[in-house]
């Protein structure tokens, strides 16, 4: 039976591989044959399909880190198997980005596994008589919160292009819609979830989630992602009242929420953002403009550590590593406390409280050994600090392109070759027709 179900399991990989349509690259990696769980799951059976949501958010996660990164000017990726990472991803010579390169096909099709995890999770909890209502509702309301986590990463790629919201019939998909569309109906599944959530009992075995792997704390993470997706949309009022209701402190742990992790046991993942200092042929490395516009005393200047010899390629040079995933077994973030304060601050520059966004850029500042912000009390100045903090607080987490780009920006960002171009998004890939 075990040699069986390998072999089933063999076959639907490689059909998955196989596939370019849009409703056949939603397959899961996980769980494939997930669908089976539909009849009257056991807890354990909708455990199993939480496990997989979660270890399925971490394929292609460094593609996509590297993605938003490159473009964002934060690192460059040299590779001596994948020229790409420095021609099309920078827009060197006049080139494009292409609709069916691994860039975009790779992490848009892992985001809508998970996305096909979570529908069948939902629908499976949905479907059980073996567990309890409020059981059942702590099931959804995870898949949900997932599920809305999955899109808007894959929004953050194309983003006026749109996506898809709608893929619960793979027969059927609905349509593509715009950005403004899609990130409301991210942040109704969001609120579909904190409704699911509230008054559910539930605790999952969730590695990456410790001290938030009950409904109480998927609520906090809930909103937390709620607070996030608030920002995207200009919904000041509303991402401050997310806010309190997340994980957010601003006396606490910078580094508190909720993870990526990564294990040396059999069948689990490594940390694939991960690569040693001083490497030569595949490196990760910090965009010169990290350290040159860094303040003086600024400890985040340890995230981007100098390399015993200067690496370049291809007009582009850098004698600094990437050093955020220090190890193999790193966590990558999902959600942490430090993007919380900063979302506090950008929320009340928004709203006009000026006090209440300088005592939380304080916080970050003096949490790197920088001294209170001095500078202009405006909505401009005050804005550029903040971006400044997200720039050297969340380098290389996936939010450089992003927030550049919803504050107009890119044309800040440096290019490094004369023929190099700041792109705005990706197109939606091949699949989608």
């Amino acid at each position: 039976m075990k040699r069986n179900n390998r072999i089933q399991i063999i076959i639907v990989f490689a059909a998955l591989a196989a596939l370019v349509s849009c409703k056949k690259d939603y397959g899961n990696l996980n769980t494939p044959t997930a669908e089976q769980f539909l009849n009257n799951a056991s807890k354990s059976e909708l455990n199993n399909l939480v496990s997989g949501a979660e270890s399925g958010m971490r394929n292609n996660l460094a593609l996509y880190l590297d993605d938003v990164g490159t473009i964002g000017r934060e690192v460059y990726r040299f590779s001596g198997s994948e020229p790409r990472y420095i021609t099309d991803l920078l827009g060197a010579n006049d080139g494009s980005l292409s609709n069916s390169n691994f860039y975009i096909t790779n992490p848009w099709a892992s985001r809508y596994r998970v996305v096909k995890n979570c529908n069948i999770l939902a629908e499976a909890a949905l479907n059980s008589s073996q567990v309890s209502a409020a059981e059942k509702s702590g099931y959804i309301g995870f898949a949900r919160t997932i599920k809305a986590y999955q899109l808007l990463l894959n929004l953050n790629l194309t983003d006026s292009n749109g996506i898809r919201t709608d893929v619960a019939n793979p027969d059927a998909l609905g349509p593509i819609v715009s950005r403004a569309d899609a990130l409301n109906a991210i942040a109704a599944l969001l609120d579909s979830a904190k409704t699911d959530l509230t008054g559910a009992a539930i605790a999952f075995p969730l590695a990456g989630f410790a001290g938030f792997n009950d409904a109480a704390g998927l609520l906090k993470v809930n909103r937390a992602i709620a607070g996030r997706v608030a920002i995207y949309r200009s919904q000041w009022s509303e991402a401050l009242a997310d806010l309190d209701e997340s994980f957010f402190d601003l006396g606490g742990d910078l580094y508190g929420g909720v993870n990526h992790i990564f294990r040396t046991g059999s069948g689990d993942q490594l940390n694939p953002a991960f690569i040693p200092q001083n490497q030569t042929g595949e490196t990760r490395l910090a965009h010169p403009s990290y350290a040159a516009d860094i303040e003086d005393g600024d400890d985040r200047i340890n995230k981007a550590t100098l390399r015993n010899a200067t690496a370049s390629l291809n007009g582009l040079s850098s004698n600094r590593d990437v050093w955020v995933y220090t190890s193999s077994t790193a966590n990558i973030p999902i959600i942490r406390n430090e993007e919380l304060i900063l979302i506090y601050a950008e929320a009340n520059i928004q709203t006009g409280n000026f006090s209440e966004a300088v005592k939380a850029v304080n916080v970050i500042r003096n949490a790197h050994g920088l001294n209170d912000y001095t500078g202009a009390l405006t909505t401009d100045a005050l804005v550029d600090e903040m971006l400044l903090q997200r720039r050297y607080s969340l380098f290389y987490e996936g939010h450089r392109w992003i927030d550049m780009r919803r504050y107009n920006k890119l044309d800040e960002l440096p290019t490094d070759r004369p023929a190099d171009d700041i792109w705005t998004k990706f197109p939606l890939p091949v699949s989608e027709g």
